[in-house]
C-alpha cells in the first residue's frame, strides 16, 4: 500500500511545536494538591441552564451544577477513549511515510490518554467530596466500540465537532464566569491548551479521508455521521435521568413531581445543547462539514439536527 504524502507538514509542524509549548501535568500543574471547593458552582449558567429552574434555592442550583460538571468531566474521558483509539488507527498511514505528521498525531493520542486519566482523577475527587450514589451510566469501552465500527469520514466529523466545542464552552462560559471552582476551573483551562491543536489535526485528518472516499460511500459516512449524532443523544438521554434522580435524592426534598420533571427535562435540554448543538453551530464545523456534502445530504443532517433543536 502505498503511504500518502502529506501537504500540509507544517501545520503539522506547528501543532508539534504547540504541543511543546503547552505540555502540562496532572498532579504538579493542574491540581496542585487541591481539592474540590463544594462552595462554588462546577459548570456555568449557560451551559448548566440551572438558571431557568427558578423554584430551586441558590444552594439547589448550586449542587445541580455540580452534579453536571461531575458529568461533563465522565464525558470527555468517555469521548477521548474512542478519539485516542481512532487517532492512533490514522497515524499507521504515516508510519513510513511523513515523520512530522507522524509526531503530530502521536503527541495527539499521549496528551488524549493524560485527559482520560485528569478525568479519572476529577471523578475520583467527586466521589470523595459530594454525597454517594451517583452513577455514570455510559461504558466507554462499549461506546468506543460503537462508534468504532461507524465510518472513518463520521467518526472524524463527530470528533471535529467535540474538539471544537470543547474550545467554545471554555472560551465563552467557563473561562469568563468568576463563579466557578477554581480547580473544576483550572482542568478546563489545561484541557482546553492541547485540545486546540487537537481540533487543527482532526480537520486534516477529517479532510484527508474525504478525499478518499467516493460518492457512494459518502453517502453512507453521512448516514453513520446521523446514526453517531442520535447515539449520543441516547447517552444525554439516559445520563440526563440518571443525574436528576441523583439531584432529587439529595436535594429534591418538597419537590413537587412537576418540578422533579421539571428538572429532568431542564437536565436533557442542558446535556443536548452541550454536547451535540453548540458543536454543531459553529461556523468552522459548519464550513468544514458542508463543503464536503451534497445540498441533499446537507440537508439530512440538518434536518436530524433540527428535531433535536426543537426537543431542546
Amino acid at each position: 500500500m502505498n503511504m500518502p504524502a502529506t501537504l500540509n507538514t507544517d501545520r503539522y509542524a506547528k501543532c508539534i511545536d504547540v504541543s511543546k509549548r503547552v505540555r502540562w501535568e496532572i498532579e504538579q500543574d493542574v491540581i496542585r494538591g487541591r481539592t474540590l471547593d463544594l462552595g462554588k458552582k462546577f459548570l456555568p449558567d449557560g451551559l448548566s441552564k440551572v438558571h431557568e429552574l427558578a423554584f430551586l434555592t441558590p444552594d439547589q442550583q448550586r449542587f445541580l451544577s455540580q452534579v453536571q460538571g461531575r458529568t461533563y468531566a465522565n464525558i470527555f474521558g468517555l469521548v477521548e477513549r474512542f478519539i485516542c483509539a481512532k487517532v492512533m488507527e490514522v497515524s499507521q498511514d504515516y508510519a513510513l511515510g511523513d515523520q512530522v505528521a507522524l509526531e503530530a498525531l502521536v503527541r495527539f493520542s499521549d496528551e488524549e490518554l493524560k485527559h482520560q486519566a485528569l478525568f479519572r482523577r476529577m471523578e475520583a475527587l467527586a466521589g470523595e467530596q459530594m454525597p454517594a450514589g451517583y452513577r455514570f451510566a455510559p461504558q466507554p469501552d462499549e461506546v468506543a466500540r460503537a462508534v468504532l465500527g461507524k465510518s472513518s469520514w463520521a467518526v472524524l466529523a463527530l470528533t471535529l465537532c467535540i474538539e471544537l466545542f470543547t474550545q467554545v464552552h471554555y472560551r465563552e462560559s467557563i473561562h469568563k464566569d468568576p463563579a466557578l471552582s477554581e480547580l473544576w476551573k483550572d482542568v478546563f483551562l489545561f484541557h482546553w491548551k492541547e485540545e486546540s491543536q487537537h481540533a487543527i489535526l482532526d480537520e486534516l485528518e477529517f479532510v484527508r479521508e474525504n478525499a478518499k472516499l467516493t460518492p457512494e460511500e459518502r453517502e453512507r459516512a453521512v448516514d453513520d455521521l446521523i446514526e453517531l449524532v442520535l447515539a449520543v443523544d441516547g447517552i444525554v438521554q439516559m445520563q440526563s435521568r440518571e443525574d436528576a434522580a441523583y439531584f432529587i435524592r439529595h436535594c429534591g426534598q418538597g419537590m413537587s413531581p412537576e418540578q422533579c420533571r421539571a428538572v429532568e427535562s431542564t437536565l436533557l435540554a442542558a446535556y443536548r445543547w452541550q454536547y451535540i448543538l453548540s458543536g454543531t453551530q459553529i461556523k468552522r464545523f459548519a464550513d468544514v462539514l458542508f463543503a464536503m456534502t451534497t445540498p441533499a445530504q446537507t440537508e439530512r443532517i440538518v434536518n436530524a439536527l433540527g428535531t433535536l433543536s426543537e426537543a431542546a
